[in-house]
């Protein structure tokens, strides 16, 4: 772990569990992170879903990174339960976990901007609803100029800057075969903290 790495995270995931998703998933440190379709619902009770970036994963749960503003954050305020799912067809493996999301640290928020590529950073600071609305010229040479204003190394997170982590209540690993049927591994959370596991169906 980096100087720049916040504190280990307190397991929730299980070993095992963890092992796999160790497998599967990019080291936190790969800039090429993984798009995951995180499925929310709203006040009114109305599901939506949409991808987003998945920053990184320790054993206390899954980190997601978004503006403070977006629909995404008024839909945890409301009901905290989540699931995400990422697929990779090649390799016939699907991942799907469901859990709880909460505030990730300031620091955590911190150490995953740093992490970030120079244009995501830009992005966090100018993707605002007015940027939006101007003309793409208009965009274009704001971006720049702000670009040109802050030397890369320099950017710290704009207020806006939100992460959350999503401690997992289920994770399910679906393997297929095309010689055979597909299985799924299931780990659930009790109450009490203990998990569970069982092997099912495709």
């Amino acid at each position: 772990m980096s100087s720049t790495d916040p504190a280990p995270a307190a397991a929730v995931i299980p070993a095992d569990a963890f092992a796999v998703l160790t497998e599967w998933l990019p080291t936190n440190d790969d800039h090429a992170r993984p798009l995951i379709a995180l499925a929310t619902v709203d006040a009114e009770g109305r599901p939506d879903s949409r991808s987003v970036l998945l920053s990184e994963f320790d054993e206390g749960g899954f980190f997601v990174h978004t503006d403070s503003r977006s629909r995404k954050v008024a839909d945890v305020a409301a009901h905290p339960e989540v699931a995400f799912s990422i697929a990779w067809p090649a390799e016939l493996r699907q991942l799907t976990v469901q859990g709880v999301a909460r505030r990730a640290s300031t620091e955590e928020e911190q150490v995953a901007y740093s992490r970030r590529s120079r244009y995501l950073q830009l992005l966090a600071w100018l993707n605002s609803p007015e940027f939006a609305l101007r003309p793409a010229g208009e965009r274009e040479e704001a971006w720049a100029e702000f670009d040109a204003a802050h030397p890369d190394g320099t950017l710290t997170p704009p207020q806006t800057w939100l992460g959350f982590v999503i401690e997992p209540t289920r994770i399910t690993f679906w393997n297929g075969t095309p010689l055979t049927a597909s299985r799924r591994t299931e780990y659930r959370r009790a109450a009490d903290g203990t998990w569970s596991t069982a092997t099912l169906p495709g």
